[in-house]
């Protein structure tokens, strides 16, 4: 029943932000272009070619899904999905970068154009532009009872998506502390332990914005849903001192992996589906919500604007929030599972690696973990520029 996990680590799931995004795009929506790009609810919906055309197109990350380890051309997943519903779903691994794919499709959304995709998989800070904008359609959770039914109640209704009208998460995951438990000598357990005088120049954090500074501001005991400007800067404050100390070695993408691996790294601000796979090599690199709390992010589904099988891509959104599907599918990604009904179903597993899943509070997180777990606000449109600018000239980007 369940698809061979995969080996190694995966690449980078949430991306780093670069400058201010992708090129002259970005640039417009980052400053007055915002406006004209904004796209009404009655011209985002395309002649729907469902009935008649049994296929849809989907855009998501590399090594994203289950594979067969026999064949690295099946999905087992999504190969039942085809033979149940006689749908044909064109699959292709094309995003690499939130911004990079916003420099892809962000002129045909701004042109009332087609993108050709009828869903595509973003980090929910990138979703949050798109729904803001207007460059993706409502679904119809009528057609979606499984979604309806099982969605995390924690991850329901962010708030750039209320009542998750316009998005459903992909996967899910938590920002942390990742350390080599051997090497430093003693448990971490607080976001603070970092600053530590023997780990002086052997942490990294993230270099994204996107991606760091909630984790951060928990450090300080900040509310990460209610989060201020100051709030932004006095962490920028403290990591340039840091910075200048040598304290902190540099910045990184998911490359943290390779350095903590070696040793060059002893902690490093990490996510936790990354570390489920470096545990499976090295048993003494450990995962850490801190104390103070930790992030709790999504990457979700999203159907465009004029996509031309929405009726399609529903179908096969809610065929992953089957709890016997997601369940085949959080044994071999290890993120946070947006199904939590799917823990019962990997708990009988026959394989006993399988089953030990459903235990695992970084896939299933228990309630203790959940209670130290937020879902950040979103950077404003009117922030972003500034804050952008400020903490890529900290990281160097």
């Amino acid at each position: 029943m369940f698809a061979a996990r995969g080996n190694g680590s995966p690449p980078s799931r949430r991306s780093v932000l670069r400058a201010l995004g992708s090129g002259a795009l970005a640039g417009a929506l980052a400053g007055c272009g915002v406006p004209a790009a904004y796209v009404a609810p009655g011209e985002r919906a395309a002649v729907d070619r469902s009935a008649r055309e049994k296929r849809v197109s989907w855009a998501n990350w590399p090594l994203y899904i289950d594979t067969d380890d026999a064949d690295a051309s099946r999905r087992p997943t999504l190969d039942a999905f085809e033979r149940r519903t006689g749908i044909t779903v064109d699959y292709v691994e094309e995003i690499n970068d939130n911004d990079e794919f916003l420099g892809k499709v962000g002129p045909a959304l701004m042109n009332h154009q087609d993108t050709g995709r009828d869903l595509i998989v973003l980090s929910d800070w990138m979703c949050a532009r798109f729904v803001r904008l207007g460059w993706v359609q409502e679904m119809d959770r009528a057609a979606q009872p499984n979604v309806t039914a099982h969605l995390d109640p924690q991850l329901r209704s962010p708030a750039f998506d209320p009542g998750r009208a316009f998005t459903v998460p992909w996967q899910s995951g938590i920002t942390g502390i990742a350390y080599n438990r051997r090497k430093v000598g003693r448990e971490l357990r607080r976001l603070s332990d970092l600053w530590a005088d023997d780990l002086k120049g052997r942490v990294t954090l993230l270099s994204g914005l996107d991606e760091a500074f909630a984790l951060l501001m928990q450090g300080n005991g900040v509310d990460v849903t209610r989060w201020t400007a100051d709030d932004f800067h006095r962490i920028c404050d403290q990591v340039e001192a840091r910075v200048r100390s040598g304290h902190i070695r540099r910045f990184t993408g998911n490359d943290y992996i390779k350095d903590l691996a070696s040793g060059d790294v002893l902690a490093c601000q990490a996510y936790s589906g990354d570390v489920i796979q470096l545990r499976a090599d090295d048993p003494d690199i450990a995962f850490v919500v801190p104390e103070e709390g930790a992030e709790l992010w999504s990457e979700s589904l999203m159907i465009p604007d004029l996509a031309r099988h929405k009726t399609n891509a529903e179908r096969l959104v809610d065929h992953y929030y089957d709890p016997e599907v997601a369940a085949e599918l959080a044994a071999w990604v290890t993120y946070v599972c947006p199904v939590p009904a799917a823990r019962d179903v990997l708990a009988s597993a026959p394989d006993e690696e399988t089953a030990a899943l459903a235990d695992d509070p970084l896939i299933f997180p228990d309630d203790t973990m959940r209670s130290r777990l937020a879902i950040a606000r979103d950077i404003t449109p009117q922030e972003r520029p500034a804050f952008a600018k400020r903490w890529n000239g900290i990281v160097g980007l």
